[in-house]
């Protein structure tokens, strides 16, 4: 099954809002017309409706950081679906290996997190990702089966089709390592092998796998040619839009 190709870009805690906004027109001047790639920007959340009014119209869409589970209430620092919803954003990353590392996110929260996202009828890019120790250690399938599994718990068959899942290995993540084509692809298969058991092997060829862990222009079209990596990610390279289109379109 052909799956188009999907480039997201996470800015992380960079930008100020009118940094924000400049990265975005630049972005949208360059990637606003691509129609055979979908695209994505995942502003900070103070820049996110300043963004939206930059994408507007555009072929790219908006995406947030993260999101909490619960609809409203006394969860101080967070924001719900529906606050972002209202500033038109229509990804959420979910999982990332940094809020897993630094602020306790666990299977059992991503999973919550999932299921808030597509009851408020956003899409939901789930990271999944092994340390560079799990891997030394043997340890780097039994960990991306339970993170995989354990996002998809609960989820029917056509919330999952609407889900996005990134592989990033977190030892590649700002680092400059980058897993080889066969060590990315190998762990691409794998996911889909989970997602097949999960459903069926229709709903695992449609589910679309981004890379993450530090793509840049240079090694892009490598990366994206292998059978099972449906895009990517991107990080450092998102700050820059020059890199960022080297990206969605690389030479």
């Amino acid at each position: 099954m052909a799956r188009k190709k999907f480039i997201a870009g996470n800015w992380k805690m960079n930008t100020t809002i009118d940094e924000a906004v400049a990265l975005a027109k630049a972005v949208v001047e360059k990637a606003g017309q691509v129609a055979d790639v979908d695209v994505a920007i995942c502003p900070p959340f103070i820049s996110l409706k300043a963004v939206s009014d930059v994408v507007k119209g555009s072929n790219v869409k908006l995406g947030a950081q993260d999101v909490h589970w619960e609809a409203k209430g006394a969860f101080t620092g967070k924001i719900s679906c529906a606050m972002l919803k209202s500033v038109g954003v229509q990804y959420v990353i979910i999982g990332h290996s940094e809020q897993r590392t630094y602020f306790h996110e666990t299977n059992e929260t991503v999973n919550k997190k999932v299921k808030a996202v597509l009851a408020a009828g956003l899409l939901p890019i789930i990271c999944v990702g092994e340390t560079l120790d799990e891997r030394k250690t043997g340890k780097l399938f039994s960990v991306v089966e339970g993170q995989t599994k354990g996002a998809f718990a609960g989820i029917s068959k056509a919330d999952a089709l609407t889900c996005t899942v990134a592989y990033e290995p977190v030892w590649a993540i700002g680092t400059g390592e980058v897993a080889t084509p066969d060590q990315a692809n190998e762990m691409h298969i794998f996911i889909r092998k989970q997602i097949s058991s999960l459903y069926d092997t229709d709903t695992a060829g449609a589910v679309r796998i981004q890379y993450g862990g530090s793509m840049k222009p240079d090694n892009a079209k490598a990366l994206l040619a292998l059978s099972d990596v449906d895009g990517g990610l991107i990080g450092g390279a998102a700050l820059k839009a020059d890199d960022f289109f080297g990206i969605v379109k690389p030479k």
